[in-house]
Order: structure tokens, then sequence, then C-alpha cells
């Protein structure tokens, strides 16, 4: 994610990075350049006055059909905002249910107790794990520190997530086992473990629930005829100068699908995606700190 001031917007009007639409448009803004001179090349040099001034009818249609076709990305990029907004909010709920659950071992485990590395390992070990997933990569069991039987375990796991989950719950059980926690704080550390598996199923549904096909469809078929026919109801009062003006019309109707295309998916490695990596980090470091013990840098994955 990029980091900026909001407040120096003058500066960024005349700053392009890699993200920025006009760098991916350009070869599709030729083209439309192209295309636009040619359509006003035939126009003014084969037709008579008369049917030119006849196409002019056709500005009113694009005038009804651009309030509606505004309508349409406005909510496109309403509703890809919110599932970026919502992915944002459940990493928060992530970094503070790992920070409860760093609390809570920490003040229950006794400072001599074994189970401290193991249990701050899981802890730092999960946000990782999920935000590989969700970019559908698995993290190597190589990297996790983990025993034999759990490595096992963990590599036969299809839902990396899932299974240190899994491995985190066998740890809690056998602390209760041994008699280390009670019945009570058993049950306090179920609940907040559970909220980690409630984020890493609300964090796919964004991922795999995509809008539907069609309606992504008829928009992108929507914004490339209304382009394509919009220098004919130009070419009658504006000549070649609507070249400059249809381009203008499909860098920012095109701009703004491509914008929402890119934040409705909000877990990969775009400019404008999650700064998930650095939430993993903050949980790395917030948890050590609470746990006042500095840890190998073989038992975390960071």
């Amino acid at each position: 994610m990029i980091q900026y001031n909001p407040r120096t917007w003058f500066r960024h009007i005349f700053l392009f990075h890699k993200s920025d639409t006009l760098r991916i448009l350009w070869p599709e803004i030729i083209i439309i350049g192209f295309y636009t001179w040619g359509l006003t090349y035939l126009a003014l040099h084969f037709f008579s006055p008369p049917t030119i001034a006849y196409f002019k009818n056709a500005v009113s249609i694009h005038s009804l059909l651009g309030f509606v076709i505004g309508l349409l990305l406005v909510f496109r990029t309403n509703t890809a905002y919110e599932r970026w907004w919502e992915g944002r909010k459940l990493w928060g709920q992530l970094v503070n249910s790992s920070r409860n659950l760093a609390l809570k071992f920490d003040a229950l485990l006794p400072l001599n107790s074994s189970y401290r590395k193991k249990i701050l390992l899981l802890i730092t070990t999960y946000p990782f794990v999920l935000k590989e997933h969700l970019r559908d990569k698995n993290t190597s069991a190589e990297r996790l520190s983990l025993s034999g039987s759990e490595k096992d375990f963990y590599n036969s796991c299809q839902h990396k997530p899932n299974a240190v989950a899994d491995i985190f719950y066998k740890e809690v059980k056998q602390l209760y086992t041994e008699k280390i926690i009670s019945g009570e704080e058993f049950l306090i550390l179920d609940k907040q473990l559970e909220s980690l598996t409630d984020i890493t199923g609300a964090c796919e549904r964004i991922k795999n629930t995509p809008i539907p096909f069609s309606y992504n469809l008829f928009i992108k078929k929507f914004i490339f005829f209304y382009v394509m026919t919009l220098p004919i109801g130009l070419i009658p009062d504006f000549h070649y100068w609507n070249i400059p003006i249809s381009i203008f019309v499909f860098y920012v109707f095109v701009s703004l699908e491509l914008l929402a295309e890119e934040i409705e998916d909000p877990f990969g490695n775009d400019n404008n995606d999650l700064p998930t990596d650095e939430l993993a980090g903050k949980i790395h470091k917030n948890a050590v700190e609470i746990f006042s013990e500095k840890v190998e840098e073989k038992t975390t994955p960071l």
C-alpha cells in the first residue's frame, strides 16, 4: 500500500507511479486517438455538411447515457471500496485479537513455562500464514519451526490457516489437561481463538466473491460502445477537437473501472491493496513485546 500525505494534493496531480491508470491505459488511449481521428477525417471529407449536421442529434443520446453510466460507475466504485474497507476492518480485528491472545497467555502462563515460546510462535505465525493464503501462496513448514508430527500435519493440510489454528487449539487443550489453565480460562481462550477463524472466513468471502460476471461484463460493454460512438455526436461542433475530448472521456470512465477492479480484492500485492505485510509485522512486534522475550529469528516466519 502506498503511504502518502493526503494534504499535499497539488503535488499529486503531477505524480505518476506504476499503478497510475494513465500508465496502464496509454496503449488504449493511442488506439482511441487514431480511431477518433479516422472517424473525424472520414466525416469531414466524405460526408456533406447536412449529413454531418445530422450527427449532432447523437449528442442528446450520449448525454442521457452518460448520466446512466455515471451512476453505474459510482455504484461500482462504492461497492469495491466497501470490500476494501471491510478487509481493513477485518485485519484490524486480527491485530486486536492477536494482542488479546498475547496478553491473556502472558498473564496465564508462568514465566518458566516451556509453552510460552510455542504459544508466541503460533500467535505471530497465524497472520503471516493468513496473508500468504489470501494471495494463493503456501507457507513452507520449514519456516514455522514446528515439531515433526506438526510439520507433517501442516504439510498435509490444504488450508494452512486452519492447520495453524488446529495446532493452536491442541496446545491450549494440552494446557488445560496439565491444569496449567482452568476450565474458565480455557473457555475465554477458546472464544479468542474462534475469532481468528471467523476473520479468516470473512476475508475469504471477500476474496472469493467478486461482483457477478454479468454485471461486470455489462459495464465494460457499456463503456466500450459509449466511447466508440461518442465522436459521432461531437464531430459537427468540435471537428478535430473531439479527439482529445473523446480520449479524456475514455480515460475517466475506464480508469474508474480499473480502480474498482484493483481495490475489490484488497489482499494482493498491488499498490492500493491493504498493507497486510506491515500489519503482520506489527502483530509480531506487539506479541514479542507483550511476552517480554526475544525470540530467535528461526522461530518466526517474518
